[in-house]
């Protein structure tokens, strides 16, 4: 067993993990990161399209460009990485202490480091989360298996799709097929609202005219060797099929969009309390969980829309762990609870202090307008809200300060 010694460890070489490291190593922190893959980069690395970076880069980019130009920055700062590497567990010893355990190709890797940032990202939810009955034959793929086929090796994968879930990564490969010859016979949302960016409901659907099904489920999929058609019903109010509209749509490939979850076994496995809303961990405005000195970012904390966002929590998170080293943990104690209130699904992070400005993460339970963000004596303006894109707001801690409550709501409210 080889046993190395570094001040941050950061699990994960995605957007999240990359820009943890690299703050972590420019602030002057031994850092390590460590990837399963052979390769750094994360999705990013199988997404030709373009959006990336407007808010992080201030530039539009591929998701190739964006990774890269991430990766550029972390080796210029001298930021050890470990590929083709699997964590197979972490051990909690004391404040500063911490051992990660390591299985690498040279054999087990014991690494004693001061903090973690946990940065391995999110699943895709599968057909066998959807309650679609039908055999499971040939053409089912989720949409990142889908996007990896075509993007990184340049196979069609079906003819004739339909796809599950109205995510960004489902609308963006409705076009990739499109743009390829297939036809994508329709999209098929179970909500009564899409589940992507606008702007990808226009640039992917509408601009090529693939049909979008709103309220609407797969029930069944259909065939022998190969998928040959699904049954497609309406759903009511309790999102339950509605056996007298079932219809079949014709085709040989059917495509799961149907959305993400944080990977966070191994910290479940460690005892890190998890928010039953996110499924990701509960954090204090440090991206802290709560395990002290473990730290959680990107889409293992919350699953971001924007890859602009993973990359600014891998940054906050790398800040949290130079205050932790430096003061032996968190300083303060004084923690403010923030729950989500009316029409919001959830709120990261967790917990605030109330002595810095705080960025919070939330989204909408359903499509609103012309309302407020409010918190405490702070509103905010917003003309549009959608469930389908992310909050992103700076609070000023002085705006907070005032209220004494020990449990602080924020809210979406109409305007006066």
């Amino acid at each position: 067993m080889i046993e190395r010694k570094v001040s941050v460890m950061v699990v994960g070489a995605g957007p999240a993990g990359i820009a943890a490291a690299t703050k972590a190593a420019q602030l002057g922190l031994e850092t390590v990161l460590v990837e399963n893959r052979d390769i750094l980069g994360g999705i990013p690395l199988q997404c030709v399209h373009p959006g990336f970076g407007l808010h992080y880069f201030k530039e539009d980019m591929t998701g190739c460009e964006f990774i890269h130009r991430l990766i550029d920055r972390m080796h210029r700062a001298g930021v050890e990485t470990i590929v083709n590497a699997y964590v197979h567990s972490i051990e909690f010893y004391s404040q500063l202490e911490k051992n990660v355990n390591v299985v690498t190709q040279s054999g087990i890797l014991r690494i004693n480091t001061k903090t973690v940032i946990y940065t391995a990202g999110a699943r895709e939810r599968h057909l066998f989360e959807l309650n679609v009955h039908g055999d499971r034959i040939d053409g089912i793929y989720t949409a990142g298996e889908a996007q990896t086929i075509m993007d990184l090796y340049g196979v069609l994968p079906g003819k004739d799709v339909v796809i599950i879930g109205s995510g960004d990564v489902g609308l963006i490969m409705a076009r990739r097929f499109a743009l390829e010859g297939a036809n994508v016979k329709a999209v098929i949302e179970i909500m009564p609202y899409p589940g992507g960016l606008l702007r990808n409901i226009v640039q992917c659907l509408k601009d090529f005219n693939i049909p979008l099904y709103l309220g609407h489920a797969v029930t069944e999929i259909i065939g022998s060797k190969r998928v040959e058609a699904v049954k497609v019903a309406k759903v009511d109010e309790d999102q339950r099929p509605i056996r007298s509209t079932e219809f079949e749509i014709t085709c040989d490939t059917v495509v799961i969009a149907a959305g993400l979850v944080p990977n966070i076994d191994l910290l479940e496995k460690i005892g890190v309390a998890v928010d039953p809303r996110t499924k990701g961990p509960i954090v204090n405005e440090y991206l802290e969980t709560s395990i002290p000195g473990i730290f959680a970012a990107g889409n293992a904390l919350v699953v971001n829309d924007l890859v602009d966002y993973a990359a600014e929590q891998g940054e906050i998170a790398a800040d949290g762990a130079k205050i932790y080293i430096e003061n032996c943990g968190i300083p303060t104690r004084n923690w403010t609870r923030i729950k989500p209130g009316r029409n919001l699904r959830f709120v990261v992070p967790h917990y605030v202090s109330r002595e810095r400005d705080v960025v919070l993460y939330a989204r909408v339970q359903k499509p609103e307008r012309n309302v407020y963000l409010s918190i405490a004596n702070f509103k905010a303006k917003m003309l549009s809200l959608r469930p389908a894109e992310m909050i992103r707001i700076k609070i000023p801690f002085n705006r907070i300060l005032e209220d004494n409550h020990r449990v602080i709501s924020v809210e979406v409210v109409p305007y006066e």
